[in-house]
């Protein structure tokens, strides 16, 4: 059969796009949720630097509003630094409905002014797509410059628009038959072609949007964003409501963020990521090759904007770290996967810190059943770390029953619940 070509147009804003917080669930029909007080938020540029912030030795209470974290609330006190740590600040969140239309879109903000740069606003594109045969050609068009780059498509048997696949979407490839057997489609686009790995700040995005402070893994992100636009316009044998985004090493990094900006990816799949990934900033050295915020700035600066770069020699007053990045996703899906012979990222600061002080935020919002650590042998982007996932992947997009422990950390043994001391003031919600 020759191959066709299908081509449509979108660009109306997609279903998050980064402030919108994720609704509130839970609330009977009819039922308008409290509407929150929040607390002020920085315009960009305007956040605090690092010597506004105090040193935080262990991982930042996660419902404490950046506005009571900066040390002018202290107020002459010399406990200030630690009763922020210890989840004793002023004026904390105390209920989902909070989190939701405060904390989570506060977050998701903060993130792109210290870390990210900022996402361009999708509202402003217009995204073309066609296929042909098992390729999908894309190209972004916003404020007159055009940006293009390709997917490759492969569908699992009996895919079709009157019976959609859910759909992984990968960047530096995967393990595709495991997932294939299971009824997953997997696409995946040259992320080179999005965005540079390097000072260059060439391909689609920076074909756009040249000039802006902005890393690779935010241009990245938006690389699987526009893929998924182009997959439900033009690929109906795609489910657009079961979407899994995954990457490993650096390209995790790119993963996680894409799952934190945009609502419509169901699961996110981020595979030995480390710093600016799942890894903790805060205790770097626990395994892997010691893996710091200074390390990852030297030799790959374009990976996030030069925000982040004032905190070097200062990454413990950064007002978050990697479970803050997990928490904001919630409630939707999220799986981190981690070999314990990762020879280079800190497996075991992600497994034992980072991950069981995000799940804290899933259970306070009722969705620790979406929040899971795959903690395997094997070493950095191993291919089995895709099949140690699979079962919370098919658990998630296709409703099977979950066979296997995602709580269990391994040789890890236990969580380190000495990092995150906030833990035993989680917010109560009545």
């Amino acid at each position: 059969m020759a191959p066709s070509a299908i081509i449509a147009f979108t660009g109306l804003l997609s279903l998050l796009h980064l402030a919108s917080a994720v609704a509130v669930p839970n609330h009977q029909d009819n039922v308008e949720p409290r509407q929150a007080t929040c607390a002020p938020v920085p315009s960009a540029g305007k956040y605090p630097t690092w010597s506004q912030l105090p040193l935080q030795t262990t991982m930042p209470d996660p419902f404490l509003p950046l506005a009571y974290t900066t040390t002018d609330n202290a107020a002459g006190s010399s406990s200030f630094a630690q009763d922020v740590m210890s989840g004793k600040g002023k004026n904390r969140i105390q209920t989902p409905e909070e989190w939701y239309q405060c904390r989570q879109p506060e977050i998701i903000q903060m993130l792109q002014e210290y870390q990210y740069g900022y996402y361009p606003d999708h509202s402003q594109e217009t995204v073309k797509s066609t296929r042909s045969g098992n390729t999908v050609n894309i190209e972004v068009t916003a404020g007159g410059k055009t940006g293009k780059f390709s997917a490759t498509l492969a569908l699992p048997s009996g895919a079709s628009s009157s019976k959609p696949a859910p759909v992984v979407i990968n960047i530096g490839g995967m393990s595709n038959q495991p997932y294939l057997q299971a009824g997953i489609a997997i696409v995946g686009f040259d992320y080179t072609r999005v965005a540079s790995d390097s000072n260059a700040k060439t391909g689609a995005f920076f074909d756009i949007y040249s000039g802006r402070d902005i890393g690779s893994l935010a241009a990245w992100a938006w690389g699987f964003h526009r893929t998924l636009d182009a997959l439900n316009a033009s690929v109906p044998e795609i489910d657009p409501n079961r979407v899994g985004v995954t990457g490993c090493s650096r390209l995790g990094k790119g993963a996680l963020a894409a799952g934190l900006l945009d609502k419509r990816i169901t699961l996110t799949m981020p595979m030995s990521s480390g710093v600016q990934g799942a890894g903790p900033y805060r205790y770097h050295g626990l395994s892997g090759q010691d893996e710091t915020l200074e390390n990852s700035k030297q030799g790959a600066p374009w990976w996030s904007d030069s925000t982040l770069g004032t905190f070097v020699n200062h990454a413990e007053n950064l007002p978050y770290d990697a479970h803050t990045i997990a928490a904001a996703i919630a409630p939707r899906a999220l799986v981190i996967d981690q070999g314990t012979g990762d020879q280079f990222t800190n497996s075991k600061g992600t497994s034992v810190i980072v991950h069981p002080a995000a799940k804290l935020v899933y259970d306070f919002l009722g969705a620790g059943d979406k929040i899971a650590m795959s903690v395997r042998s094997g070493g950095h982007c191993d291919m089995s770390g895709f099949n140690s996932i699979l079962p919370f992947v098919t658990h998630i997009l296709q409703n099977a029953t979950l066979t296997k422990n995602y709580n269990d950390l391994g040789s890890y043994g236990s969580p380190m619940a000495t990092a995150y001391p906030w833990a035993t003031a989680v917010p109560k919600p009545a």
